[in-house]
């Protein structure tokens, strides 16, 4: 178990960067650590990889402390790794031969075998003789990647892993990744901005705010219950709503969450809205809109014209849900 102990660290500016961390993580779960830029996901990782000297608190991989660069001249541990927005490959020499490289010289039907099984989760087969200076950024990801699975860690801390990836790649990879990291029983925790990240394949998600961890659930829980208009953004648009404006009846005022596709539009009752503009989607339109002089966003499965009057429903089951997570 991973074991963080009210970790408080800040740089020579003397500005806190994390503030009163705690958090557990078992053995072989996978936990996401999400939030804007800046609240302070890179910088707990590098404190979990003993990268930086903590000032106040601990941290535990069971029963081994993890210590910071005043204790150990190399830092890290050989039982875990951690990924960074920087690749550290050999740019002259093969992608095979990266991945490889810790491998053991002395069992080479190993060493093929799993050099192989990691180019083939990562999408990289075809570029195992290219050399790594010829590779995109993308591509140089996923080889930093397989090179550090191929190091057997007990955990594993992943820094914005797919940023450099096309969007066309990163579905089947976050795939293959997610469900090669369960089989080998892999702690990883993963910090991102990308709910996609998350939503499908997190075990558990930790939400960072002004250095601050301010939840943690399931992704589905956070979704579904948002406790506050910043946690429901990093799902999508959110919206926060008086209940009264919404449903007339309501003798309440009460404000709840309302995520953009939870919205109906409706020709004669509801919240009045004026359409501001529409944005093309794909499978729907977001539609920028006004109610008293304030921004709203909403779906629909057409485009809207500028200045049309509709008005927007909830459902009862998403308005008592909302109240009762708040």
């Amino acid at each position: 178990m991973l074991q963080v102990d009210h970790v408080t660290f800040a740089y020579q500016n003397g500005i806190s960067v994390l503030e009163d961390i705690n958090l557990k993580v078992k053995e072989g779960e996978q936990v996401c650590i999400i939030g804007e830029s800046g609240c302070g996901k890179s910088t707990l990782l590098k404190v979990l990889y003993g990268l930086l000297d903590i000032q106040t608190g601990e941290v535990y991989w069971n029963d081994k402390a993890i210590l910071g660069p005043s204790f150990n001249l190399v830092p890290g541990e050989d039982y875990m790794k951690y990924l960074s927005q920087d690749f550290d490959l050999m740019p002259f020499t093969t992608v095979y031969e990266n991945v490889s490289q810790y491998l053991s010289l002395f069992e080479p039907e190993l060493l093929k075998r799993r050099t192989e099984e990691l180019l083939e989760m990562i999408e990289m087969t075809a570029f195992a003789n290219t050399k790594v200076r010829f590779l995109s950024g993308g591509q140089q990801q996923r080889v930093a990647l397989a090179r550090v699975l191929a190091q057997e860690p007990k955990i594993l801390l992943l820094d914005e892993p797919f940023s450099h990836i096309d969007n066309f790649r990163k579905n089947s990879l976050r795939r293959n990744l997610y469900a090669y990291l369960r089989t080998q029983n892999i702690t990883v925790l993963t910090a991102t901005h990308d709910y996609n990240d998350m939503l499908p394949f997190a075990d558990r998600v930790v939400v960072i705010r002004d250095h601050k961890i301010i939840a943690k659930d399931s992704p589905k829980n956070l979704y579904q219950n948002p406790k506050n208009l910043y946690i429901a953004s990093l799902f999508g648009e959110a919206n926060k709503i008086p209940i009264d404006i919404i449903k007339t009846y309501a003798n309440t005022k009460r404000r709840i969450i309302v995520y953009a596709s939870e919205f109906k539009v409706s020709e004669k009752s509801g919240l009045a809205t004026t359409v501001i503009t529409s944005f093309y989607m794909g499978s729907h339109y977001m539609i920028e809109g006004s109610y008293e002089g304030k921004a709203i966003y909403f779906h629909h499965h057409t485009a809207l014209e500028k200045g049309e009057k509709v008005f927007l429903n909830v459902s009862i089951e998403t308005i008592n849900q909302r109240l009762a997570a708040t």
